[in-house]
């Protein structure tokens, strides 16, 4: 399982650091993923990982605080509406049952409380 967790990491490490460089891809989430895979699979794997810039500067104080930059929240909030709208645009072309338009939209007005709410803004 440490060579699983190993590469699942490497690999939430990655989509991390395109994310970085592309405004539609999310670093935070997949920073981490990452953080927990190296921390299943490594200690010196998770000692690196917690000392680079991408740990730093996107969830060191979501760990630390559970606070986030503005500049993260909305990134990550506006990359949620963009794949969920995406999905609810997917089940209205393929005729989904309401309930499930209903459960997504409800799965989406969660985070943006969670994001908005519960998660502190940090600077």
């Amino acid at each position: 399982m440490k060579y699983v967790f190993i590469s699942l990491g490497l690999i939430f490490l990655g989509m991390g650091a395109v994310g970085v460089i592309m405004p539609f891809i999310p670093t935070t989430p997949f920073a981490l993923l990452a953080a927990v895979c190296f921390a299943k699979s490594s200690k010196k794997l998770h000692t690196w990982f917690i000392s680079t810039r991408i740990y730093k500067n996107n969830i060191e104080g979501l760990v630390k605080e559970r606070a986030m930059t503005i500049k993260a929240k909305l990134k990550t909030l506006l990359t949620i509406t963009a794949f969920m709208g995406l999905s609810f645009i997917v089940m209205r072309i393929t005729n989904a049952p309401p309930t499930a338009q209903i459960i997504l939209a409800i799965i989406w007005a969660v985070h943006v409380l969670y994001f908005g709410l519960i998660v502190k803004t940090s600077r």
